[in-house]
């Protein structure tokens, strides 16, 4: 019973206050995953050509919004 509540709680929940939760969050993910992808970017490119630095980066640069689609999603539904 108490599932169906917060169900009920989180689809009347303010959208301007949904936006700025998924904005925080949002936010938060992105530092992490770029210290992330600069730490992880020396070690694994090392001796690597310039077209696999570019496919690197090119992935690594498409690759944070996956995540984030479920919580932008969040974000944009109306409330019910």
């Amino acid at each position: 019973m108490t599932s169906s509540r917060n169900l009920s709680k989180e689809s009347s929940m303010n959208p301007r206050l949904k936006k700025l939760i998924g904005t925080m969050v949002m936010v938060v993910f992105i530092a992490f995953y770029a210290l992330l992808v600069t730490a992880l970017a020396p070690p694994i490119l090392n001796d690597a050509s310039k077209v696999t630095e570019a496919m690197f980066y090119l992935i690594a640069g498409l690759a944070w919004a996956l995540p984030l689609l479920p919580l932008i999603w969040w974000m944009e539904r109306k409330p019910r």
